[in-house]
């Protein structure tokens, strides 16, 4: 099998931070580029940041400064630590690798006071 499992998602208040974490099983994925997206209702899916094999990254605009992609060969995991949470942040988080159009089921980010 071969398999993307996000976690860390849930509430958190205007200004709060919340880790998410993307586990991969199945196959080594040390080769491979991964991004994270979200998507809110009524709303297209959006690009948030992606981390390539060998570590660079960009982000989207609306997060640089607030997000940070990393990964972790070893553990066969991508994470997005996200801080300084606004409403706007609001959606489902998903997880992708790159060139095999792979993607995990999305986990819940709700942020509200």
């Amino acid at each position: 099998q071969v398999q993307l499992v996000e976690s860390g998602g849930g509430l958190v208040q205007p200004g709060g931070s919340l880790r998410l974490s993307c586990a991969a099983s199945g196959s080594s994925f040390k080769t491979y580029g991964w991004g994270w997206y979200r998507q809110a209702p009524g709303k297209q899916r959006e690009f948030v940041a992606a981390i390539t094999s060998d570590g660079s990254t960009n982000y989207a605009d609306s997060v640089k400064g607030r997000f940070t992609i990393s990964r972790d060969n070893v553990k066969n995991a991508v994470n997005l630590q996200m801080n300084n949470l606004q409403p706007e942040d609001t959606a489902v988080y998903s997880c992708k690798v790159y060139g095999l159009g792979l993607w995990g089921q999305g986990t819940q980010v709700t942020v509200s006071s």
